[in-house]
């Protein structure tokens, strides 16, 4: 990580300096903001994070329960998640401290003794055949933590308003803070009073039975299937012999789905409770936990489990709901929403497939970075309307997966023709559950795809997807993207050509382009981090002689950034260089990535106009 280009640092260099509404945060919550976001779950936290990047921008976020989560639901993070992690500056902390993934196994009825269950298949588990990060398993409630750091640690000092629960709201044609916010103190001294709050925008990360949902009149499209589950966190001594081991478990009487959890001992189950009658009124949902771990036992025949104790139970029945819309804004009248919605207060499905939490943060990466850049003036308004017309699509294909996915899990041995049925889907749909199958269309932030023959590893609209180069300032193999962090920048990577002159050349027409979005008083790459990938072995670059583009100078101190331009490798792993592992054009080609790690667009070597043009639509001039 960077740091010191403020001057000296001795203390932790993550705590950024405090700016803006960070230097003098008032206690209570004022009476207008710029930004309110509704519920601390794992969209609203990535959400206040984010615009902690943002600190001249007023975000507050309240939730109505008096502190911290303790048992958070949801464990399982996707590596795209991960990836996520690692742009805000924990990835590596919160995964020492989780249960990485490594295996997936299946087990099925004995053909011989069809009461006992037998291990059918292990598969490895898909995550370092996608990407470099891991597949992990740890308590919502300490990713949670993790992102709250990250919020209180950023220049806005952002901490949430815990004992205020979100009561309504009206939405106003005009005025500076066109929405009314009703909000009601439900803990400590103040717990019954009521306020107003006007705010900008309004972010709705309060859950399944959301009220802000309800407030703009949205509503969840979708039922529940005729299924129940029971899940329980517990501590237990078993003889089962895959109890640190992910397992799919079918048996005559009936599924798991067992996820060892972080810690060494801790587990996770979801069990199958079989078939809701139309009658059952949600009777199912009061089965006791005794019932819960005497199904267990039944399907893990001849092995069983002695529960030492149970940290966390529930029981659900499987639904598939998304919202009839994002957003506040009537489909087609044009106007700008006001307010969003984001997480399970948009779209809910089943726990088994892992992408609640998972998918509930990309929504919030997605709005933060679009709220930021229209509220410090970066970019136009209607840019905030391409968040529902980019996640709303990507709510529908989670539906769809997790409908499959559930139905696939609820069979009954008799409907099972092949065994390897289950492993064999597990593989071949992993990359939509690592969170890589996401692809935004052509938007005025996503350009076309009339190069996507320079850069065939790098599908438009895709998730940027790292690789290994070389910093040539100190030699050190690195991975690319790893230094984009969720700081509200757009990233731009240029790939030089095979002499360099190329590079050259379009960094020094591209200057004028970058500038005429860069306010006069701030940073040389405050708006965008612009970086050059030389095709040459590092040796032969000098970062001294690179075009002045790619060594700006940063702080109060105006220091040269020297870890701007990188040499293409080869990977100290692979005999390949990122040019070959991504499919780079070997004449140069520039790629253009959004804040939120997507790619935006691809452009030819030559191509400033088409560069400029770009970001005319995208953003507005300083």
């Amino acid at each position: 990580m960077q740091f010191h280009h403020h001057g000296y640092v001795s203390g932790n260099p993550r705590v950024q300096d405090a700016a803006g509404t960070g230097l003098a945060r008032p206690a209570d919550l004022p009476d207008e903001v710029d930004v309110l976001i509704v519920g601390s779950g794992p969209a609203g936290m990535l959400l206040a994070a984010q615009m902690s990047q943002y600190p001249d921008v007023t975000t507050r976020i309240i939730e109505k329960r008096d502190g911290r989560l303790v048992l958070g639901q949801a464990d399982g993070i996707q590596p795209r998640s991960v990836e996520t992690f690692q742009a805000f500056g924990f990835a590596e902390r919160i995964t020492a401290e989780a249960y990485n993934i490594g295996w997936m196994n299946f087990w099925g009825p004995d053909p011989e003794n069809p009461r006992d269950i037998i291990r059918t298949s292990r598969t490895a588990d898909y995550a370092y055949d996608i990407c470099e990060f891991p597949h992990l398993i740890v308590n919502q409630a300490r990713v949670l933590d993790y992102f709250a750091e990250a919020a209180a640690d950023g220049p806005g000092r952002i901490a949430p308003d815990y004992g205020v629960e979100f009561t309504g709201l009206t939405v106003h044609d005009d005025g500076d803070y066109p929405v009314e916010v009703g909000v009601r103190y439900v803990a400590g001294s103040r717990s019954g009073e009521e306020r107003t709050i006007r705010a900008k925008y309004v972010a709705g990360c309060d859950g399944a039975r959301s009220g802000v949902r309800e407030a703009i009149g949205r509503t969840h499209v979708g039922g529940s299937s005729a299924h129940a589950w029971g899940v329980m966190d517990v501590l237990v001594n078993t003889d089962f012999p895959d109890w640190r081991t992910k397992c799919a478990i079918n048996s005559t009487a009936g599924n798991i789905l067992h996820i060892p959890r972080e810690g060494g001992y801790l587990s996770r189950m979801y069990i199958d409770l079989g078939e809701v009658a139309d009658d059952d009124d949600h009777r199912v949902r009061r089965t006791p936990i005794e019932e819960i771990i005497r199904k267990a036992n039944a399907i893990l025949h001849p092995y069983t489990i002695d529960v030492r104790e149970v940290a966390w139970h529930s029981v659900y029945e499987v639904g598939h709901r998304v919202t009839d819309g994002f957003d506040d804004a009537p489909e087609a009248s044009g106007r700008s929403p006001r307010v969003f919605l984001t997480g399970d207060a948009c779209h809910t499905h089943s726990a088994k497939a892992g992408q609640g939490m998972n998918v509930s943060m990309q929504d919030g990466f997605n709005l933060g970075w679009k709220l930021g850049s229209v509220l410090t003036g970066r970019a136009p308004e209607a840019l905030l309307a391409t968040y529902g017309s980019e996640r709303r699509p990507v709510a529908q294909q989670l539906i769809d997966f997790d409908r499959e996915w559930s139905s696939l899990m609820a069979r009954k041995p008799e409907e099972i023709s092949d065994p390897n049925e289950l492993a064999t889907y597990y593989l071949a749909t992993a990359e939509f559950p690592s969170g890589f199958m996401t692809q935004y269309t052509a938007s005025m932030i996503t350009g076309t795809d009339a190069h996507q023959s320079l850069a065939g590893g790098f599908p438009l609209g895709k998730r940027f997807k790292s690789a290994e180069v070389v910093r040539v300032g100190d030699g050190n193999v690195v991975h690319l993207g790893h230094h984009a962090k969720a700081d509200g920048r757009w990233r731009v990577y240029a790939f030089g050509d095979r002499t360099g002159a190329g590079l050259a050349a379009w960094a020094s027409e591209a200057e004028s382009v970058f500038a005429r979005f860069t306010p006069a008083d701030a940073a040389q790459d405050a708006v965008f981090d612009v970086k050059a990938i030389y095709q040459q072995p590092f040796e032969e670059v000098e970062v001294t002689t690179a075009p002045a583009l790619f060594q700006p100078r940063t702080g109060p101190l105006g220091l040269t950034d020297w870890e701007k331009v990188y040499a293409a490798g080869p990977s100290k792993w692979t005999d390949t260089d990122i040019f070959a592992a991504r499919e780079l054009s070997r004449d140069g080609v520039v790629i253009v990535v959004r804040p939120d790690q997507y790619v935006a667009a691809i452009l030819p070597l030559g191509g400033v106009a088409e560069l400029g043009a770009f970001f005319e639509g995208a953003l507005l001039p300083a």
